[in-house]
């Protein structure tokens, strides 16, 4: 399948905007990985694919890059205004559901690896493992995120010729999948 048909299969699938870029065009900052100590979201320390537990950041950079191109997508939804936390929890499990989607069909391809970058936590079971004190349930689903590995988003967005902010009362998240 050719870069454009990959990138109008991901829209097909439920993607707002999808292209297909060079892994020279992804900029990497461990600094992303400083700002998840801060927990905003809640997982720090209690998500398998969230830092500590994921990884040393330069190993995942430096894994990363071993990957030529990335299909990069983006989902846009709509909040009733900028305070809707429940409008964004649900627009991140909507992304996070087609980032396994495009996962599931990555895994038909005929490519010889790839690796899938979400947005946020992994949140393919309803509470994450380490929260029990187990291992991961699913380790072949997990969902790592763009930001665990390093790599700038609002920078990735523009290099794949997307927007980062889509307006007023929305919210933006975005995938990746390595190949």
């Amino acid at each position: 399948m050719d870069h454009k048909a990959m990138a109008e299969h991901a829209v097909e699938m439920g993607a707002f905007k999808a292209a297909v870029i060079g892994l020279e065009s992804f900029t990497f900052d461990p600094a992303f990985r400083e700002m998840c100590k801060a927990n905003l979201c809640g997982n720090y320390g209690l998500c398998w694919t969230c830092p500590p537990d994921v990884g040393d950041i330069s190993q995942l950079i430096a894994e990363a890059k071993t990957y030529n191109w990335g299909l990069v997508y983006q989902t846009v939804n709509k909040l009733e205004d900028s305070y809707d936390f429940e409008g964004m929890m649900e627009a991140g499990r909507l992304h996070n559901k087609l980032a396994q989607e495009i996962a599931d069909w990555a895994a038909e391809q005929d490519f010889s690896r790839w690796l899938q970058l979400g947005a946020g936590g992994c949140h393919i079971c309803e509470t994450c493992a380490k929260r029990t004190n187990e291992p991961c349930r699913h380790p072949k689903l997990a969902l790592r995120s763009l930001e665990t590995y390093g790599v700038d988003v609002s920078k990735l967005a523009e290099a794949s010729g997307m927007k980062y902010i889509n307006g007023q009362d929305t919210v933006t998240y975005f995938g990746a999948l390595l190949f």
